[in-house]
């Protein structure tokens, strides 16, 4: 039976956020009430200004059990998106990294069995897979060893091992995707944590040379922000991911210089890139093998790589037209 039935409570931690506030808004249109728990740290109020008369908004910190506990009484299903999404930050800062993205999964966990809450979908990271999967056509496998290269990495890592423990032995079903390269509208390109793709935009826009770390040689699977929401949804559902970890891209393989010529593109622009050396703790290619998503959540990816850059263009075009 769906755990997403009309009408149910869900909370989304990191609701504010670039992909929280995209699957807060198909929760809602879904017709789900919708909590979301957000200290706004790197989610912005005004993802949420279109809903914010629809939803339960609890202002606080992930890493506070008083208030993770309060979020999740009442709630069917958790869609845990909350982190501090940045390889570069991390290194930096490795404790408040571990305890933002590790203890506080923890401790939502730990409120999420408390509460009796049926199951949990968890934003895990392609970041954990690190270099193992290198090659030409290597994909990422979900039974492969992880190697993880950031303290970031790390940290997710130990999420989606939690994850696994609570559905084994305390009866909180949980569902943890691997997300790769996401981009979309909102992603905010003035953050340290932000995106190739909106940073490039950004550039590109201004008229100045976007950074590329490295060759540019190095690959990713871009993935559309509504393709994750329709795997978050997915995984709510099904009846066979529980205590899974799967992989959510597109499988298809995209290096960044071929990204830039195609926004260039896109944007009529013709703006020689600035290259820079490469950042520690970056992996040189990243593309996920989708066969266990297809097989347990029967999805497929419902925005190509080129539409939702199509779209993603689209939208920032018009917010610079707005400034």
């Amino acid at each position: 039976m769906s755990l997403l039935l009309k009408g149910s409570r869900v909370l989304v931690t990191g609701g504010g956020g670039f992909i929280g506030s995209h699957l807060t808004e198909a929760l809602l249109d879904r017709g789900n009430h919708v909590r979301v728990l957000d200290n706004f740290r790197t989610g912005k109020r005004e993802n949420l200004a279109a809903v914010r008369h629809r939803i339960e908004l609890i202002e606080g910190d992930l890493c506070d059990p008083h208030t993770v506990r309060e979020a999740c009484q009442g709630v069917t299903v958790i869609f845990h998106q909350a982190a501090i999404p940045s390889v570069p930050w991390s290194i930096e800062h490795p404790e408040q990294n571990h305890q933002v993205n590790a203890s506080g999964t923890f401790q939502l966990l730990l409120a999420a069995q408390e509460a009796g809450v049926r199951r949990l979908v968890y934003a895990a990271s392609s970041a954990a897979y690190g270099p193992r999967a290198e090659g030409p056509g290597g994909a990422c496998l979900e039974s492969q060893l992880p190697q993880p290269l950031s303290p970031y990495a790390v940290a997710k890592l130990v999420g989606e091992y939690y994850c696994q423990v609570f559905a084994s032995i305390y009866r909180v079903e949980t569902v943890a995707l691997r997300y790769f390269n996401i981009f979309g509208p909102r992603q905010d390109p003035s953050s340290p944590y932000s995106g190739v793709i909106s940073r490039f935009v950004q550039a590109l826009l201004a008229g100045v040379p976007p950074v590329l770390h490295g060759d540019g040689e190095q690959s990713r699977d871009f993935t559309y922000v509504a393709n994750v929401v329709e795997a978050n949804c997915r995984a709510a559902e099904s009846a066979t991911a529980s205590g899974r970890v799967i992989n959510v891209g597109v499988g298809e393989r995209t290096t960044l210089n071929q990204l830039l010529a195609e926004l260039q593109s896109l944007l009529g622009t013709a703006i020689p890139p600035s290259y820079e050396p490469a950042r520690v703790g970056d992996i040189r290619h990243s593309l996920a093998d989708l066969r266990l998503a297809v097989e347990t959540l029967g999805y497929a990816p419902v925005v190509g790589v080129a539409e939702g850059l199509r779209r993603t263009v689209a939208w920032y075009r018009e917010q610079d037209s707005r400034s």
